[in-house]
């Protein structure tokens, strides 16, 4: 009976989940990857195969204006002052500082209206300038990379009167250059000139380098004199050791130490081995404290010891290091109070084997990256073009807006875009480029809202995501350039969302195919992982680890890198929990990977019911010269494959992969199943929706249990066929394999093959409507569905169509199907 609780209702592709919002539907085209044609750089990068800095993004002029310093400019006190760069209605100003700034202005070209530039130097909270330089801008010279950068000049200031006598000197230059400009990295090229100077830091580009990151492994193998710690002098105990092994924030312990007759109680035994993450420079201290579980929950440190990880030794192989002993420094605990007091050294010691392990690949799976270890094989350069139509994530002055820049990740090279201030259709143009070690690997780009440069900007603030991608170079064809326009796509217990659109163009160009081709065939992975492989549980406590350490490492450099970046750019999107439209995710992925072994099996019955006569007879024209001449079974299997893919090669996709809202089920999706997603655990939904999800779920997971029970049965007559629990049928299945192997040895195997085959694909007018006496025998093989304790019985023997792996299939289709 189904349950009585508040059911959902089912989500249309009009409903405003869909669109993100109320109003006329979202066209399901919208979703789409779109192709953009880019202006790129110049003719001549069109030409070049192997690729020039920029020739993917169209080239912007900027007016580049770099400010160090200045002196001769009389002052009394600690007064602040600043530099003002006008240019007709469009000014910037530097920092405060003692007539020191060293900054970078890139001014758009396409944002000048004047003919001359004006250069004001003043002091703080006054209107009136101490001096002025100006230029004319007919005059700033031109650079183009890889040219040499200008050197800054003197030039001499004039006061409000035009004269040049004691105003002081200003060191500077300017040029006319294009982004790939050195001094664009360092320089504020907002369009928008209404941001507080304090905040121009957040707003440029950056390069990054992840931390290499090692797997310290502590082996905790035992200890000698280790003394209890008493709960009172009347107590008489056996003591429970245990070893605590801490470094910064991460925290493992041992299992007690069993006891053993050969061995006295304070000489404990673990042999157990502790991994942690750490990242250089080693700067931590690894604390090993050896505890005495006197009573649950209470735990006294007997001794401890300090080893400074700077001097752990590095292990480049699978060959262990040298295990060694440590003095440990006595603790005790005061029966008055907890109070721990560290007392003069003993003689206790504990047995370590303690070593860097740097063969393992760490924060990144096998479809990351592989750091270097041969010559590279290829160069991926990524233009970042620009994004349309993103979604207001500010609002300033009754107007929604972004301050949006992008993130673009591959292997240890992290790459930051500038913030490009209000603007919902933000252009970048900029390109990067890394060295490829391997092409199964993928490239992360994600675009983020700044709201670290927010007027209302509260401490703590953390940028908000917008949407990221991910591009499995292994998809991409060599030397080719791909213009796209990626959809930026959000779910949400809302609805799916579109937050815009990222333009990217790439190339993925080879510079050896032969090392790529035998790319193929080597290990993803480090040699360590295969050699002393970790299990799945501690992998992912690691990474968890190593996610927040990188996180923290790039979030203390300035401009900073928020962990809530870092840890959105390295999610995998693997989480634990149950969902119900994953689940159905995963189920229809199997599905459509094993139509083909349907529509194969299709095909072969209805060969084998003589639905078309002529194919039929082809069919068995071809499988009968097959078995007569066997030597062409194999080249003939392997030459349809070859022809199989010669054709798809003319259907293949000319798109990359990117987000798929029909195989995600994102836009069909219920309300309710979202809700169940989002939800926290443990879950705060009420009672009445967590009984009827439950109820759901039970529904689901029996009828699969059903089918699961099928599978069972099937392969416990099977073993049942030589057990003996039913005696008759087993001497029968004795006395027929008996046969059968006389048979065989006085035919030839060829003609066995092919009466089994005429055999099987006699006519149907040839064939009884009731199952083989094989397969009732089998059926009539017992299991053991007799000996189970339940309720409700077994629903019966499978029969002929229940052998086949394409019925439970079905079964399973049809299941998720009820509650699509």
């Amino acid at each position: 009976m189904e349950p009585k609780y508040p059911k959902p209702n089912k989500v249309s592709n009009t409903s405003p989940l869909v669109s993100g919002g109320a109003g006329p539907s979202v066209d399901p085209s919208e979703f789409l990857l779109k192709e953009i044609s880019p202006q790129l750089g110049g003719e001549s990068s069109k030409k070049d195969k192997t690729g020039s800095t920029y020739d993917l993004v169209e080239h912007i002029h900027y007016l580049y204006v770099r400010v160090v310093k200045a002196r001769d400019i009389v002052l009394f006190g600690g007064v602040e002052l600043f530099v003002e760069v006008k240019l007709g209605d469009y000014k910037v100003t530097t920092k405060r500082s003692n007539a020191e700034w060293d900054q970078v202005f890139a001014i758009p070209k396409d944002s000048i209206y004047s003919s001359t530039m004006e250069i004001f130097v003043k002091e703080r909270n006054k209107n009136n300038y101490i001096g002025r330089v100006m230029f004319e801008l007919r005059e700033v010279p031109r650079r183009v990379p890889p040219n040499s950068e200008l050197e800054p000049q003197w030039y001499r200031m004039e006061d409000k009167k035009g004269h040049k006598a004691k105003t002081g000197d200003l060191l500077l230059s300017m040029w006319f250059g294009i982004q790939s400009d050195e001094a664009f990295a360092e320089a504020f090229c907002s369009e928008t000139p209404n941001v507080n100077p304090d905040v121009l830091s957040c707003i440029k580009p950056k390069v990054y380098l992840s931390p290499k990151l090692w797997y310290l492994r502590v082996s905790i193998i035992e200890a000698q004199d280790i003394m209890p710690a008493h709960k009172g002098s009347q107590v008489v105990r056996f003591p429970q050791f245990l070893v605590d092994v801490q470094l910064g924030e991460q925290c493992l312990r041992t299992k007690n130490a069993a006891p053993s007759a050969t061995r006295s109680f304070s000489n404990p035994c673990w042999d157990e081995e502790l991994v942690f993450v750490v990242a250089e420079p080693f700067e931590n201290e690894l604390l090993v404290s050896v505890d005495d579980q006197v009573e649950p929950g209470r735990d006294v440190v007997v001794a401890r010891m300090l080893l400074p990880v700077a001097t752990i030794e590095k292990r480049a192989g699978d060959k262990p290091v040298t295990s060694r002993w440590f003095n440990l420094d006595r603790h005790f605990e005061n029966v008055g109070d907890n109070n721990t007091k560290l007392m003069t050294r003993f003689n206790s010691r504990i047995h370590l084997r303690v070593s860097f392990d740097g063969e393992y690949n760490v924060v990144d799976d096998v479809t990351m990256y592989v750091r270097p270890r041969d010559p590279p094989i290829g160069v991926l350069e990524i233009g970042i073009v620009g994004a349309t139509g993103l979604l207001p994530m500010k609002t300033d002055n009754n107007r929604g807006s972004t301050d949006a820049y992008c993130v673009a990740m591959y292997g240890e090279k992290w790459f930051r875009t500038r913030t490009v201030v209000d603007s919902l259709s933000p252009k970048w143009n900029e390109q990067y480029v890394w060295e490829v070690y391997d092409p199964c690997t993928v490239v992360t780009i994600g675009v983020f809202h700044n709201h670290r440069i927010d007027k209302n900007n509260k401490a703590g603030a953390r940028d908000v995501r917008i949407g990221k991608i991910r591009i499995r170079l292994s998809t991409l064809e060599t030397d080719r350039v791909y213009n796209y326009s990626y959809p930026l796509l959000k779910l949400s217990p809302s609805g799916l969302k579109k937050m815009g659109e990222l333009q990217l163009a790439m190339r993925f160009s080879c510079t050896n195919m032969a090392k790529m081709l035998h790319k193929y065939t080597i290990p993803m992975l480090p040699r360590m992982h295969y050699v002393h492989p970790l299990s799945a549980e501690e992998i992912s406590r690691l990474r968890y680890k190593g996610v927040g350490i990188v996180a923290s490492r790039l979030s203390s450099v300035e401009p900073s890198l928020g962990s809530e970046v870092v840890e959105y750019m390295l999610d995998h999107n693997d989480s634990p929990m149950w969902s119900f439209r994953r689940s159905k995710v995963v189920f229809f992925r199997i599905m459509a990977t094993l139509s083909w072994l349907i529509a194969m099996v299709k095909w072969l019955e209805a060969i084998r019911n003589w639905e078309k006569p002529l194919y039929s007879t082809l069919f068995l024209i071809i499988s009968l010269t097959l078995v007569m001449l066997p030597e062409f079974i194999l080249p003939t299997i392997f030459f349809y494959l070859v022809l199989v893919g010669l054709w798809n090669y003319t259907h293949r996709p000319q798109h990359p992969l990117y987000l798929d809202i029909r195989m995600s089920f994102a836009d069909t999706v219920l309300s309710d199943e979202l809700d169940e997603e989002f939800d926290t655990f443990p879950t705060t939904r009420s009672s009445d929706i967590v009984r009827w999800r439950y109820d759901r779920l039970r529904s689901v997971a029996g009828r699969l249990l059903g089918i699961s029970g099928d599978f069972a049965t099937l392969l416990e007559r099977l073993e049942a066929l030589l057990s003996w629990r039913d005696p008759r049928a087993t001497f029968s299945c004795l006395l027929f394999c008996l046969l059968v192997a006389v048979v065989f040895y006085v035919v030839t195997i060829r003609v066995v093959v092919a009466l089994f085959g005429l055999y099987l694909l006699r006519p149907p007018r040839f064939r009884s409507k009731l199952a083989s006496p094989v397969l009732n025998f089998y059926c009539r093989l017992p299991s053991k569905d007799d000996t189970l304790i339940s309720e409700t019985m077994h629903h019966g023997c499978l029969d002929l169509e229940g052998l086949l792996i394409i019925r439970i299939l079905e079964d399973f289709q049809q299941t998720i199907s009820l509650f699509v």
